[in-house]
């Protein structure tokens, strides 16, 4: 399989945990592509249209992306339902949390552009300020009862956007304002799977 992979994205960096997790990393040849909000990799438009990664291509051709649908995927490979439910409440009760997760994410990488710009709209600003307010007591009250599930793509996602925020927005100081979800994602962080897959600003 190859994976269309940046060291990075926290997209990537999520199907790579969950790769490692259920043992099929060592299956997946990585292939450095650079992407971002105002740059379109052409060698990866032929398997994405929507020129985003993490994609994954299968040995028959077939193409898959989002970072959900692959790890959905993998986890298919390696007997299904090791890291999201296959049914039932528990199925929803994950894939909700996974929401929470991913679309953390996604407000951090909007907000990483947005600061990024030579005069950042204030407006813009003010509203990932809100919403950050908002999500880091959330998480802080649920964390307890996400730890108690067994290792899945809510908890990788979870990991990941913790130490995405020390990357990227260090300067926000969450750990103090969610101190729960920092003491668990410290832990979590030290998993070999996470250990395995750093983010390098390369």
């Amino acid at each position: 399989m190859k994976l269309h992979w940046s060291p990075r994205s926290p997209f990537v960096r999520k199907v790579m945990v969950a790769a490692h997790e259920l043992g099929l990393a060592d299956r997946i040849d990585t292939v450095r592509t650079v992407v971002a909000m105002t740059k379109v990799a052409p060698e990866l438009l032929p398997d994405n249209p929507l020129g985003k990664i993490p994609t994954l291509v299968l040995e028959d051709g077939t193409v898959l992306y989002d970072s959900l649908v692959i790890v959905e995927y993998l986890d298919s490979l390696a007997g299904g339902g090791r890291l999201i439910p296959a049914s039932g409440m528990p199925r929803f009760v994950e894939l909700r949390r996974h929401a929470l997760a991913t679309g953390f994410l996604d407000m951090l990488i909007l907000w990483r552009a947005e600061r990024a710009r030579a005069v950042p709209q204030p407006e813009l600003i003010d509203t990932f300020t809100t919403k950050l307010d908002a999500l880091l007591p959330a998480i802080d009250a649920e964390i307890e009862a996400i730890a108690a599930a067994p290792v899945g793509v809510a908890q990788i996602t979870f990991a990941i956007a913790g130490d995405y925020m020390d990357f990227r927005f260090a300067d926000l100081g969450w750990r103090d304002r969610a101190p729960r979800f920092a003491a668990w994602q410290a832990g979590f962080a030290k998993r070999p799977s996470m250990l395995a897959t750093p983010v390098i600003d390369a």
